[in-house]
């Protein structure tokens, strides 16, 4: 019995054993298939609802779409000369979270990319996908960094801008910033037409960033190509010399404009102090403003060519129309002098511009009056833009008849309290030069192939009146005139002198404080070029225009008419 009853305890005790044992696994197995379903949920959900997420950062760290820079289109002179063109250079851009060793990789590569150690340390830094260190090295520096075949460090293909001459024509050019964009100048100004159209290329790369294939590639449309009136040479030389003026006169800004009269077409447009459009650092906002056009002043003496071209054509007066001249003149509380004393005298018209005669010539605006002397101003261009085909063109300043006072006339006509620019003198000048007929100025000679159309021009003047104001302003560059230094040797010159005083703009009164200039052109008999040019603030000495900028007139007139074999 007692056995029996040992038997059915034990095997109770096996069938429960049996039970537990039954359940762990109906619970183990519950628990595994619980683990799997969320196991089998959380790849559905990163399957479906992340998918997209996760293949675009996988995208994003093994392909990159890069932009690439168009080739800029090259500045040139008309005779061919490179003034500002695009070099190919080797971009250097970063990958910062697959540079592991930041410290070490600037080392490497500082020098190459021009940059300190701590400042490329500094622009590894973080986890971000794409820095730049350098918009363009050279070849050398490129194949170095090459060779070093460092993770996450990408050379690219690129543009720099490079300008050959230098300081040559620095404000008429302009420069661009390190992705090339024009700032100022004609780079600036034509921008939209020397950018061209940047390409794209679509690369696979591999874990380190290195490039395994292109996927697409769209190549970069170069820009156009813009051709100037400018010659590379007498810009060259007409920078040189206002150089010296600049530097003998001690001066503090010395401008030019050399011109053809016949279409307007600009040879040179130069003004000094400048800067070097290669080294950016040396740039100044003084330095960079293009004076012949954005800058006024008071022409002085050479605005008489007004008066005495209006008479003329008016027929008031003639060349030898005599003129009594007392040795001041006074109207209303104002008395007028010469610039240098002389006695009472009778002079003709010729006589009063060849000696530039401030009384004379106020006596001549008295017979036109000044209704007609204003139709005159604005007849030779001055009050207005010229329209040249450049950025920044002031209209200058003249007064409407309205606004004139009783003593007006005793300044306007000698070319005080009105501002002109140098390419309005020119402008008004190169109508005399070309038989009355007046051409505005421009500097475009093509953009890529297509030639612009450029205004022909008004006729201001009879060409028998624009002549005998020619034989005139021949008088006035002889031994006998006040432009005598502007003389060239075998060639006839007409011109005039200007010398007008500066005024304070805190106090609005005239100042011992200078402008000298001179405009005139060669040859004479059948002119070629119209050469003015302008000394701002002449104080070594002389100030007057025959002494300080007519000698400046004579180097430029005659290296460019040899330079163009224009004969006598």
């Amino acid at each position: 019995m007692r056995r029996a009853r040992d038997k059915g305890r034990a095997r109770a005790r096996r069938d429960a054993a049996d039970r537990v044992g039954s359940r762990r696994v109906r619970y183990l197995t519950i628990g595994t298939l619980a683990v799997l379903g969320l196991f089998g949920a959380r790849a559905g959900w990163i399957a479906t609802v992340q998918a997209g997420e996760l293949s675009a950062k996988a995208t994003a760290q093994h392909e990159r779409t890069i932009d690439l820079q168009a080739p800029r289109g090259a500045i040139v002179s008309s005779d061919g000369r490179e003034l500002a063109v695009d070099k190919h250079v080797v971009a250097v851009t970063a990958t910062p979270y697959l540079v592991t060793d930041k410290r070490g990789t600037a080392e490497r590569i500082a020098s190459a990319v021009e940059l300190s150690v701590d400042e490329t340390e500094r622009r590894l830094q973080g986890d971000g996908g794409y820095v730049m260190l350098n918009t363009g090295v050279d070849q050398q520096r490129a194949a170095y960094l090459k060779k070093l075949g460092l993770s996450g460090i990408t050379l690219t293909d690129a543009q720099k801008r490079l300008y050959p001459l230098g300081m040559v024509g620095s404000q008429m050019i302009g420069m661009t910033d390190d992705w090339g964009v024009g700032l100022t100048g004609l780079e600036k100004s034509m921008d939209g037409l020397l950018k061209g159209t940047a390409g794209q290329r679509h690369e696979a790369r591999d874990p380190k960033g290195k490039t395994l294939r292109i996927l697409d590639d769209r190549e970069p449309i170069a820009g156009k190509t813009v051709t100037l009136t400018i010659n590379s040479a007498i810009q060259q030389k007409t920078e040189s010399v206002l150089q010296a003026v600049l530097d003998a006169n001690n001066a503090k800004a010395a401008s030019a404009i050399v011109m053809r009269p016949e279409d307007g077409a600009i040879l040179a447009m130069a003004t000094v102090p400048g800067y070097d459009l290669n080294k950016p650092e040396t740039l100044t906002a003084d330095a960079e403003r293009m004076r012949p056009i954005t800058d006024t002043y008071e022409p002085g003496s050479t605005f008489k060519l007004v008066a005495v071209a209006g008479a003329i054509e008016d027929g008031v007066v003639t060349r030898d129309t005599m003129f009594d001249l007392p040795e001041t003149l006074t109207l209303y509380d104002r008395t007028l002098k010469e610039s240098h004393y002389r006695p009472s005298v009778s002079w003709s018209t010729q006589e009063i511009l060849q000696n530039s005669s401030n009384i004379g010539t106020v006596k001549i605006a008295q017979k036109l009056g000044t209704t007609q002397l204003q139709h005159w101003i604005q007849q030779f261009g001055f009050g207005a833009k010229t329209g040249i085909d450049y950025p920044g063109e002031v209209s200058g300043i003249v007064l409407p008849t309205d606004e004139w006072s009783g003593t007006s006339i005793l300044n306007i006509p000698i070319g005080q309290g009105v501002a002109v620019t140098i390419a309005q003198i020119a402008e008004a000048y190169g109508a005399i030069a070309n038989g009355g007929r007046m051409v505005p100025p421009h500097l475009i000679k093509r953009v890529g192939n297509t030639v612009p159309t450029h205004p022909r021009g008004q006729q201001v003047i009879s060409a028998k009146s624009a002549e005998q104001v020619n034989i005139m302003l021949q008088k006035v560059v002889s031994d006998d005139g006040t432009g005598n230094e502007a003389k060239i040797p075998g060639y006839t010159v007409g011109g005039k002198t200007g010398t007008a005083n500066k005024i304070d703009p805190k106090t609005g009164k005239y100042i011992q404080s200078y402008v000298a200039s001179f405009v005139g052109y060669a040859p004479a008999t059948r002119p070629g070029i119209v050469v003015a040019v302008m000394v701002d603030e002449p104080t070594n000495g002389s100030y007057y225009g025959g002494q300080v900028a007519a000698p400046a007139f004579e180097k430029i007139a005659q290296f460019a008419l040899q330079h163009l074999h224009i004969a006598p």
